[in-house]
């Protein structure tokens, strides 16, 4: 057997001496000796084989990928050329050829169905399976927290905003270090904190807020929804994990205080992993009856507590100006509450206005300024986990804050 790097080595100096062997006519003794003086090594069997293969022409030149050339088997010429177009055709819309399992190759004549068979499974899909065998494997059950009713009573909303799971901040470039590890670690704390501080009021209801960028991005191309691209710790799935089990130690540590109703809100840098996300938690919590879930894809939500009406968004959608006509048109609970407030983020820092009828305040975050924007000055305010109490007929009667140093 004659290995391919010799094939190959032959038909380019059978190309490169035609006139030797046309006019020359050299018999196959006096071909093996020049051969071999140039360093092929063949024995007469060898050589029989090359003869051969070449008398046939059974090996063709091509021209694949970016203009490259081999010498292919004659009967593979047309499959060649296939994979040339499809892999021209990947180019031309910015894809990795490996990640194309089929599609159309289409011309002004014709148009023709192909199946790659340069695709391949990428490690996504292991991605898949865990997630699918962790719910399959692990379905928790919940026992039922009984609660005593009391008329002294406090609604706890606990919001860690813009968490940005998957975000990346070098303390050499900006100062401040930031990824995936720091991120959980904040939010564990901050929850914790707050909760602390929590210890001179009977909680007897916890609305969390989930969603508002928990994920930094929302392709595997490490951009977010619109296509910005992103400087990030780890890989898309990796973080969509951690952002998972995140929000399951954070909704385990509040359910025991009181029950929890968990709100998500949509936002520009996970707009669909985020829902996923969102769905995938309480798809984990459907047998826990001590936890209710507001999971549409509704830009803004709304809350009753006794005399308050609750309001939430991302923000980097509708004017704030404009939420309080929002509320009032959106809410049907607008007439029965006295106190009404809507929390936002998007923004990272503290802002508190009141508008008519409505208090509208903008939260913090925990994740540090990336390279974007502390090039462009957006840094240097407190980064922190937020909460609010609110009491029955009084509203809000206390902000808490765990800042992070």
């Amino acid at each position: 057997m004659v290995a391919q790097k010799t094939i190959n080595r032959f038909l380019s100096w059978r190309e490169n001496n035609q006139n030797y062997l046309q006019f020359g006519r050299p018999s196959k003794k006096t071909l093996l000796k020049r051969l071999n003086r140039e360093g092929f090594s063949l024995c007469p069997e060898e050589l029989n084989f090359l003869l051969k293969q070449s008398g046939k022409n059974s090996f063709v030149k091509e021209k694949i990928n970016e203009g490259t050339n081999v010498w292919v088997p004659s009967e593979m010429v047309d499959t060649v050329k296939e994979l040339n177009a499809i892999y021209q055709e990947s180019k031309k819309l910015g894809l990795d050829v490996e990640d194309v399992k089929h599609g159309w190759l289409k011309t002004q004549d014709a148009s023709m169905f192909f199946t790659n068979p340069l695709y391949k499974k990428k490690e996504e899909d292991g991605f898949y399976n865990e997630l699918i065998e962790d719910l399959q494997s692990f379905s928790p059950s919940f026992p039922v927290i009984k609660r005593t009713p009391s008329s002294e009573g406090h609604l706890l909303i606990i919001d860690p905003a813009d968490i940005h799971v998957g975000k990346l901040a070098m303390a050499f470039e900006t100062g401040d270090e930031y990824n995936t590890k720091i991120a959980v670690e904040r939010v564990l704390k901050g929850v914790q904190g707050i909760l602390d501080k929590t210890s001179g009021f009977n909680i007897d209801q916890i609305l969390f807020v989930g969603g508002n960028d928990i994920l930094h991005i929302d392709t595997p191309k490490r951009m977010t929804t619109s296509g910005t691209p992103q400087d990030t710790d780890g890989m898309w799935y990796s973080n969509f994990l951690v952002a998972k089990q995140l929000y399951v130690d954070v909704l385990m540590m509040l359910m025991p205080v009181a029950d929890v109703h968990f709100t998500f809100n949509p936002s520009n840098h996970d707009y669909t992993n985020g829902f996923f996300l969102a769905d995938v938690i309480k798809t984990y919590f459907k047998d826990c009856k001590n936890i209710t879930f507001d999971c549409s894809i509704a830009h803004r939500k709304y809350y009753k507590y006794y005399n308050n009406l609750i309001g939430t968004t991302h923000g980097d959608g509708a004017r704030q100006a404009d939420l309080p006509l929002l509320m009032a048109h959106e809410s049907k609970d607008w007439s029965d509450c006295k106190h009404r407030y809507i929390y936002t983020h998007h923004v990272h820092h503290k802002t508190a206005k009141d508008h008519i009828g409505v208090t509208i305040e903008s939260l913090r975050s925990p994740s540090a300024s990336d390279s974007w924007h502390h090039r462009n000055g957006y840094t240097g305010v407190p980064k922190a986990i937020e909460g609010f109490i609110h009491h029955k007929e009084f509203g809000q009667v206390a902000r808490l804050t765990h800042i992070f140093i």
